[in-house]
C-alpha cells in the first residue's frame, strides 16, 4: 500500500469517527428540525400529537431523526435548526405507553412539561443554528418535540428506540 492512500484512509477513518460518536456519548443521532415554511395558524391545535391517530400527512412541522435505534448508553443528539425562518427546539421525554397521548394544556397549545418528565433540550434554535445535547439513556421509548406553542401539535415529534 503506499504511503498516500494509508494517509488518505486514516484521514478518511478519523473524519467518520468524529461524525459517529462523540468522545463522551457511545452513539450519535441526528436530529433535523423542518417545517414546510407554509404558514399556519398555531394558534389552534392541528391535533397530530402523539397517539392521536391523526393523518400526519397534513404536519407542517416535523422532526427527522437518524438513526432511528440506538443502543443504550451515552447517547450524543445533533440537532439542526434546517427552517429557514421559525425558531424550533428539541427536547427528549421518556414515554411508557405510545397509546397514550401526552399531558397537553390547551390554552398554551403546548405539552405541559411540568407533569412529564424530560432529560434534556436544545432549547430555542435560531433558523440555521445547531446545538448538542448528551443523555445516558436506557433501553425503551423515547419521544423527542418541539414545545414551542402550536409546534407539537403541528406534527413536530418523533420516537427514538433504544434497545
Amino acid at each position: 500500500m503506499s504511503k498516500i492512500y494509508v494517509a488518505a484512509f486514516y484521514s478518511t477513518a478519523l473524519l467518520i469517527g468524529l461524525f459517529t460518536a462523540d468522545a463522551n456519548a457511545d452513539a450519535l443521532v441526528n436530529v433535523k428540525l423542518t417545517d414546510t415554511g407554509v404558514v399556519t395558524d398555531l394558534s389552534k391545535s392541528m391535533g397530530l400529537g402523539m397517539a392521536m391517530n391523526a393523518d400526519m400527512s397534513k404536519a407542517t412541522m416535523s422532526i427527522k431523526i437518524n438513526p432511528v435505534s440506538v443502543l443504550h448508553g451515552k447517547v450524543k443528539f445533533y440537532v439542526t435548526n434546517a427552517s429557514s425562518s421559525v425558531i424550533h427546539e428539541m427536547i427528549l421525554s421518556p414515554v411508557s405507553d405510545t397509546k397514550k397521548t401526552l399531558p397537553y394544556i390547551d390554552k398554551d397549545n403546548k405539552v405541559d412539561e411540568e407533569s412529564f418528565i424530560h432529560l434534556g433540550e436544545v432549547s430555542e434554535l435560531d433558523p440555521g443554528k445547531s446545538g448538542s445535547l448528551i443523555v445516558d439513556v436506557k433501553p425503551g421509548k423515547y419521544i423527542l418535540y418541539c414545545n414551542l406553542p402550536g409546534h407539537y401539535m403541528a406534527g413536530m415529534w418523533t420516537m427514538l428506540e433504544v434497545r
